[in-house]
């Protein structure tokens, strides 16, 4: 049986917690939270004990892996800690809120050889190895990638110092999806609406990508609506236009292949492969998971600073 702790029970952590709990070969052993609330009620629902911090968790013992579920701005300290107890991660997105925070924690993984994973769950929708499938010998030359959407019912959101904004906090899965179709991006230019109240994240962007090879790419988001609007990822091949969401893929505007919605039990189910020493499908550890995050805090800085970011400057 796997031993699982918990750190953070935010929303997504009921999601994992929900998944795990189903697997017969996995039990949590541990939810901690800074709200003891929060942590009782999750920690009663799966029978395990709570816990005020992810240090008592970690005293505790007992574990054979620990997922790391806090806010941005609340990452690092978690991390570093389940590490320094040589346990394997896995980490929700996005990964911190500063480059050399995700860098540190990307080193010490690799230095202590630990299994990891990050939450891009998107790479495992089925229809995205479809989409791949489709764009074999065809190399994606036009990528129009979207997140328009309402603000989170969570009170740091607003906050660009604590939730990074929402290129980092949302359209990260849709950049991450962008390098695995497309590839590597090599500069960025992303121009904010200019309406933003000082303090807040900004409420729409526009940003020009650059692929290496060669594609052209455009990110739109906006937190502005009532409610999700559109997100995903558009691109362009010879011959083909192909649509992704988290649900669906859309072939050419006309032929529609519907995602199987397991995905996120997927996620979670390769990690803990992973973790039992079994054959495993981690499509995204951690050291994947900070390009994506590069790629996102450079966004992020072109905005903010409203020029380009060469990817190199990061």
């Amino acid at each position: 049986m796997t031993r699982v702790g918990i750190v953070g029970a935010g929303n997504v952590a009921v999601r994992h917690a929900n998944v795990l709990s189903g697997f017969p070969d996995v039990t949590i052993a541990g939810i901690a939270d800074t709200d003891p609330q929060r942590a009782g009620e999750l920690a009663s629902k799966h029978g395990a004990p709570a816990y005020g911090g992810h240090a008592d968790l970690l005293s505790a013992g007992g574990l054979d892996a620990v997922y790391v579920c806090v806010p941005p701005f609340a990452h690092g300290n978690p991390e570093h800690d389940v590490l320094s107890c040589n346990l394997p991660i896995f980490v929700e997105k996005p990964l911190s809120l500063d480059l050399k925070t995700a860098e540190k924690i990307a080193s010490e993984i690799e230095q202590r050889s630990l299994v990891s994973a990050v939450g891009h769950h998107w790479r495992y929708l089925n229809i995205v190895q479809q989409a791949h499938d489709l764009l074999a010998e065809r190399p994606v030359r036009l990528a129009l990638g979207h997140w328009l959407d309402k603000v989170p019912p969570v009170a740091w959101w607003r906050n660009p110092d604590m939730s990074g904004g929402q290129i980092v906090e949302q359209a990260v899965h849709v950049l991450d999806l962008a390098r695995l179709l497309v590839g590597e991006v090599s500069m960025v230019h992303a121009v904010p609406d200019g309406s933003t109240v000082d303090g807040e994240v900004d409420q729409a962007t526009a940003a020009v990508m650059r692929f290496a090879g060669g594609a052209a790419g455009l990110l739109a988001t906006s937190c502005l609506l009532a409610h999700k609007h559109r997100v995903g990822l558009e691109v362009c091949a010879d011959g083909i236009a192909l649509e992704l969401s988290e649900t669906r893929l859309l072939v050419d505007g006309e032929r529609v292949i519907e995602d199987d919605g397991q995905a996120k039990v997927r996620v979670d189910r390769e990690f803990i492969n992973a973790v039992q020493g079994r054959p495993a499908d981690v499509r995204v550890p951690y050291g994947e998971a900070l390009r994506t995050h590069r790629l996102a805090l450079a966004l992020a800085r072109s905005a903010a600073e409203q020029r380009p970011v060469m990817l190199d400057d990061e």
